[in-house]
């Protein structure tokens, strides 16, 4: 198809351009928003003819992603939702046939290089990790955060990459990172609709925007509906801009500058995009663009039709104010086109998105018929050598009549044919089994890859680094040891940052960073407001931009609060990208035993059920927590630290190498050796297990109690699994909910790691009641394992597997 040679990110200024100049301008633009316009409709076509599975488009958004696009400069950032496919094709970052293999889920990453097919069409991405692991330059691309479908789940990680140009501009020593941005002039440009304002995460994110006095520009595309349900039940007055008006900054204060503009309003919205983005980017100043006036021709998304839910009334207004049109009357009525030349534009568009669209659906469509072609003759030469031939022709035959094919087709119909022959041995079969394995290797790149990026950097090629004692070692509180560990690793690399609430000025509550602050200075060690959502996200985009934040949770409870964003966005980046984005953020937090219902969490099962692509570190002790913390610095995947709230003035021995030591992930150890029954736990419940292994063994139970130390790897040595097979005997105690935490230990020892096959009694399982624990120590006691639970629930399993010799209680 053609190429666009020219891009709608070329300015106009009428004192510097001819006429000539400005008219081919003007024109390139419509070209480019007329195209996207057909590309909307040609897609929803596709997806009503089944070629694709669902389809959601930028159809009259057109006009004020050109006039963005032509304020978007190389460095800069975008965080946006899934309407926003013109502004990508008039910056280049994408294009029409991309477009189309991402309707179409072509999982090859030249094809689809935003998602390989793993997103929807419209969710975009530009990818910034090479294949060898490392990142690109970013100041000398435009940048493109991968999108999500959460339609405000985009606002956090929108802050964070906004605050690394802040950064960047003031902390000099970041001077050396050229290759990550332009002098901290870059602006992180967001969109989001009106009807997902109303969610909390575009409050919180806007809020902290302003009180951190960002480059972050937030437009707003506005056309009075959010699916079918019109402004007046989502937005205060139906106007965001109005009820966010506080926030217009005044003399001596912060805050932002506020916009609004009508999204049919071409020449407008060029001169409020270039007024409003040149003070964000001057100034670093956030800018609130609310583009009122927008339509949605073809509806929400394929999935239905916008005739149900607007009125006539509405709907004439939105075919007379539509913003192709509009501009294409202002072309006419001022003399930089006429009926003719715009009619002959439109006509060529039309051909330039068909042939995108063919050549997408050919490129796809023919590797999927080749692969087609080869099962179908591995079957049918099967069928001539197998009893079962008709039942075989049959297969075949359906499969060759399937409307449109995809891989799913193919390969059930080959497990089919290899399930008709069971016991059969003839070569037709060896040869489709051979076949149907390779192609498993395929599809497992193709749909199940990169969950991690699983680059060299991984923190799992980490090198193992001992810890070190000199012979006259102190002994000191534990955060006393975890504040020389983050002392040695600012010291050594300048791009680490750490924030949260309370962390700057007091060195977090548990003191972890006492006295770093006045160290390091405020722009590298910071208070927050208490906003756990947009501390993540705040991380993850910095994170995304060369920095390795450490943000700090201030107890594991209040994780919750940010679990859309940890799940949603960063736990998902590298899958969704299929290793092309990454976010090596640390998430540091704290909890288990303390005191009642809001500080004694330990919702391990939530975390393991919702952040699978985050490594989740549980440390024993503030040694391990420091090693771990050295691991991941040196690494380039996103993990959290749960530390024990219970620990940090616990007396630990001060290594002499504090910032340099390494705790391997996904490495479990074995904390005691014993040959009757394995105990499995770790964070503060680990100290109980210890405690009562003493009455055990006086009890004549000789236990072997192991620390996993990562749940996420878990023992990827298979430990356990070695334990299991000298005691025979599980028990896991954790303080997890019952089928929590213990659920998932459980799966991983006996199903993964074969350890059910050892066994010789009952495994059973130790944890917390299903509610809360209430305040106070006999809350804890009667709520969580306690020592005494430990005791008798091993001394139970030994009696009875040997009643004889464990007579019970």
């Amino acid at each position: 198809m053609p190429e666009a040679t020219i891009h709608a990110t070329t300015r106009f200024d009428a004192s510097e351009l001819s006429f000539e100049e400005f008219r081919k301008i003007v024109l390139n633009d419509y070209r480019i928003g007329y195209e996207s316009r057909q590309a909307s409709i040609l897609g929803r076509r596709e997806v009503l003819t089944g070629k694709a599975k669902f389809g959601i488009f930028g159809d009259g958004k057109e006009v004020a992603q050109l006039a963005m696009a032509k304020a978007f400069k190389i460095g800069d950032w975008r965080a946006g939702y899934y309407r926003d496919q013109t502004f990508m094709f008039a910056t280049g970052m994408s294009n029409l046939k991309e477009f189309f293999a991402q309707l179409y889920a072509n999982p090859d990453i030249e094809k689809d290089p935003a998602s390989a097919g793993r997103q929807m069409n419209c969710h975009y991405a530009t990818r910034y990790v090479d294949a060898n692991g490392n990142w690109t330059i970013q100041s000398e691309t435009m940048n493109c955060s991968s999108d999500i479908s959460t339609t405000g789940g985009h606002m956090p990680r929108l802050l964070g990459l906004a605050y690394a140009s802040k950064l960047y501009r003031q902390n000099r020593e970041l001077d050396y990172m050229k290759n990550f941005s332009v002098s901290g002039n870059e602006v992180a440009f967001g969109t989001i609709g009106n009807g997902s304002t109303s969610e909390g995460l575009f409050f919180e994110s806007f809020n902290a925007a302003g009180v951190l006095q960002v480059p972050l520009a937030i437009s707003v595309w506005d056309d009075a509906y959010a699916i079918s349900v019109p402004a007046s039940l989502q937005t205060t007055k139906e106007d965001i801009s109005e009820i966010l008006s506080g926030f217009q900054r005044e003399e001596d204060s912060n805050g932002y500058e506020i916009f609004k503009v009508r999204g049919w309003d071409y020449p407008a919205l060029c001169d409020t995009y270039e007024r409003a983005i040149a003070i964000c980017r001057a100034e670093h100043v956030p800018v609130l663009i609310h583009v009122v006036e927008m339509t949605q021709p073809q509806g929400h998304s394929t999935s239905g039709s916008h005739e149900r839910y607007k009125s006539k009334d509405r709907l004439a207004w939105e075919a007379d104010h539509d913003c192709l049109l509009q501009m294409r009357k202002w072309m006419i009525a001022t003399a930089i086109s006429n009926d003719a030349e715009m009619d002959e534009l439109e006509a060529t568009a039309k051909r330039n998105v068909r042939e995108a669209q063919r050549e997408a659906w050919s490129e796809l469509s023919g590797e999927i018929k080749n692969e087609l072609t080869q099962a179908s003759s591995l079957i049918k030469d099967l069928a001539a050598q197998s009893a079962k031939g008709n039942e075989l022709q049959d297969v075949a035959s359906k499969m060759e009549c399937a409307i449109d094919p995809g891989r799913a087709d193919v390969i059930s119909a080959v497990r089919k044919a290899l399930r008709l022959t069971l016991g059969e041995v003839t070569n037709g079969r060896d040869e489709l089994k051979g076949w149907l394995s390779e192609q498993a290797d395929l599809n497992n790149e193709r749909f199940n890859s990169k969950l991690f990026t699983g680059t060299p950097f991984s923190p799992l090629n980490v090198p193992v680094v001992p810890v070190r004692y000199d012979h006259d070692a102190r002994m000191l509180d534990g955060r006393e040891l975890l504040n020389a560990c983050f002392d040695a690793n600012f010291e050594r690399d300048k791009s680490i940052v750490a924030f949260g609430e309370d962390v700057g000025s007091i060195g977090d509550v548990n003191q972890g960073f006492a006295g770093l602050q006045a160290k390091y200075g405020d722009l590298r060690i910071t208070d927050t407001g208490i906003r756990e959502a947009t501390i993540i996200g705040q991380g993850m985009g910095l994170s995304m931009r060369g920095f390795r934040p450490i943000a700090e949770i201030q107890y594991l409870d209040y994780l919750l609060y940010a679990i859309t964003v940890l799940s949603d966005d960063l736990a998902s980046l590298s899958y969704r990208t299929r290793g092309g984005q990454k976010a090596p953020l640390i998430v540091r937090t704290r909890g288990h035993r303390l005191e009642g219902i809001w500080h004694s969490g330990s919702p391990m099962g939530v975390l393991l059920n919702t952040m699978r692509g985050v490594h989740i570190c549980v440390p024993r002790n503030m040694t391990q927590a420091a090693g771990m913390y050295n691991t991941l610095l040196r690494g380039d995947e996103p993990a959290i630290v749960i530390e024990n709230l219970n620990g940090y003035r616990l007396k630990e021995k001060l290594p002499a190498n504090p910032g340099e030591y390494t705790v391997p992930l996904g490495v479990a150890e074995v904390i005691k050796e014993g040959t009757d029954i394995t105990i499995v736990s770790y964070g503060s419940t680990l100290r109980v297990v210890i405690e009562a292994v003493e009455e055990l063994e006086s009890l004549g139970i000789n236990v072997e109690v192991i620390d996993p130390q990562t749940l996420y790897p878990f023992d990827k040595g298979k430990v356990c699994t070695a334990s299991l097979g000298k005691t025979s005997k599980l028990l896991i105690v954790d303080e997890d909910i019952p089928g929590g935490g213990s659920a998932y230990l459980m799966q991983q020892i006996l199903e993964k790691q074969g350890g059910y096959y050892l066994l010789d009694a009952h495994p059973k399982t130790l944890c917390a009641k299903e509610h809360r624990p209430p305040y106070g120590s006999d809350g804890d006691y009667f709520t969580k394992p306690s020592v005494d639970d430990v005791v008798e629930t091993v001394y139970a399993m030994m009696s009875e597997a040997n009643p004889g010799r464990y007579p019970a209680i």
